[in-house]
Parts: C-alpha cells; structure tokens; sequence
C-alpha cells in the first residue's frame, strides 16, 4: 500500500516531464534543420535516423522525443516550411495598397518558393514514395486549412464582399490564378525540363499576365 502511494505521483510526473522535453521549439528547430539538411543531400529513402541524428547534433533518444519516425519527421518539416511561406504569401497579400498589386505580390511569392530547388526536390521525393506511403502524399499535397488556395480564396472572398470582383466560386478562381502564375514553370520544373530557377524578372513577368488575365474576367 505505502509502496503504491508513493509511486503513484511519479508517473504524471515522468510524463510532464517528457511532454516539456518534447516542447522546446529552438530543439524542434534544430532537429528539423538537420533533417532538412540530410533529407536534400541523401533524399527521403535513403536518410536514416541515425544520419538525421548526427546531421541535427543531437542523441538518438532526444529525437525520438519529439518524433515518432522519418515520416513523421518529413511531415513535421514539411508543415514547418508551407506555414512560413503561407504567412509569407498571406502578408504580401494584406500589405498591398489595390486588388492588382496584392495578386503581384502573392503570385511571385507562392510561384518564386513553389519551383525553387528544395521545394522541387521534396516534392520529388513524396512522388516517389506516393505508392508505398500515400498518408505521406496526403499530408504534403492534400487540403489543409492553411493552404495557398485558402489564404487567396479568403482574400478574394472579401473582394467579392465589398462589389470589387464578381465571382461565383471563389476557390476555383484562387486555384485559377495560382495556376495563371505558374503556368510557365512549376511543371516544367517538376518534371525535368527547366533545370534552373526561373529568374526573378520572369517570374513577376509571368505573373503580371495572369493577374491582367484574371481582373479582365473577374473584374465586377
């Protein structure tokens, strides 16, 4: 009885303890860095935890803390990278003095981080492993509450409110003009046949058509 009472307390103790260890956002950081780091170099089959490990500088039982496995890891940085170019994306769209200006901004920002090297590659190598781990692919090109398509149909949605834009479905014309101002380079990019990084110049180019293109037929 004395000895159940006494370990009693310890287990909520372990567990708050763990929970706070897992909870450290500068040693999440560090750890996604290094995997970040490993899974550009190695790619996602080939990295192992291990060399995840030694790439972020920390033990193998401090991973394991705040990551189930490498997919969960994979997810984990991929979710850390789109929220930041979402805000990103989100601010540039906010910041602007017009309706043009804003669709500018937003279409160079989603296209310039949408055919860099390391979002081509990653999505490369969820491609590859598509078949084989599908909640995987799910988790990197599925919706999400906080997408590109969300955060512009939200914006067009308040256009369509204040008698700017007239549009019947918002969230086709968001995909719409994210479409519009890719339209030259992420597959190209994707599938091999534009090896380099657009320019800037022609990316905001590229872009400039599609917002004229999509205020033409939007405009109320």
């Amino acid at each position: 009885m004395n000895d159940s009472q006494n370990d009693a307390p310890l287990a909520p103790a372990i567990q708050r303890g763990r929970a706070a260890a897992g909870q450290d956002p500068a040693k999440r950081d560090q750890i996604l860095d290094g995997a970040k780091n490993c899974f550009l170099k190695l790619g996602f089959e080939a990295a192992s935890m291990n060399e995840i490990t030694a790439e972020a500088g920390v033990s193998k039982g401090t991973i394991y803390v705040y990551f189930q496995n490498k997919e969960e890891l994979f997810g984990s940085l991929i979710e850390r990278e789109r929220t930041a170019m979402l805000t990103f994306a989100e601010h540039e769209l906010n910041e602007a003095q017009s309706t043009a200006e804003a669709l500018q901004r937003f279409g160079v920002a989603t296209t310039t981080k949408m055919t860099s090297d390391v979002v081509i590659r990653a999505q490369r190598m969820v491609l590859a492993v598509t078949e084989r781990m599908p909640d995987l692919a799910t988790r990197f090109f599925g919706p999400d509450p906080f997408s590109a398509i969300v955060v512009l149909k939200t914006f067009l949605d308040a256009k369509v409110a204040s008698g700017e834009l007239r549009i019947e479905d918002t969230e086709l014309a968001a995909r719409q003009f994210i479409e519009l101002s890719m339209a030259s380079s992420f597959k190209r990019r994707l599938f091999g046949n534009l090896r380099q990084e657009m320019p800037a110049e022609e990316i905001s180019r590229v872009v400039a058509s599609g917002v004229a293109m999509f205020l033409k037929f939007y405009a109320a």
